[in-house]
């Protein structure tokens, strides 16, 4: 299994960046992606070049400002994938972003990350807004 950790510093508040993060329904941070459905625990939408995804939620914690998620329907089958977001406030107006995922098999790593990266440039613009 491989574990993919990125750390991103940003300049807003802890509770801007949650507020974009937590609501599981936005996408304008999410390039190639439109529409995200959500039913019951689970949010649906496609992804230029990854096809139709299906992702559980299994936290979305507000006092610990944690979203985390696994993919469990993906055009190509995985066997493990778990996703963890937390934001911790570093001063009112600066605030880090961890972001590790887990991917089994590890042929899907170099894609999950450029995902991860392309899904950070898209933060920053939403911040910027």
């Amino acid at each position: 299994m491989k574990v993919i950790k990125e750390e991103i510093n940003f300049n807003c508040s802890a509770d801007k960046l949650w507020e974009i993060l937590s609501d599981i329904r936005r996408c304008d941070w999410i390039p190639s992606v439109e529409m995200i459905e959500v039913n019951g625990d689970c949010r649906v939408f496609e992804m230029l070049g990854m096809g139709k995804i299906k992702e559980r939620i299994l936290t979305n914690d507000d006092k610990e400002m944690k979203l985390q998620y696994s993919a469990v329907e993906t055009r190509t089958p995985i066997n493990h994938h778990l996703a963890t977001m937390q934001i911790f406030k570093l001063d009112k107006n600066k605030c880090t972003l961890f972001w590790t995922t887990e991917i089994e098999p590890e042929i899907f790593a170099d894609a999950i990350h450029k995902g991860m990266l392309i899904s950070i440039d898209g933060i920053k613009k939403v911040i910027l807004e």
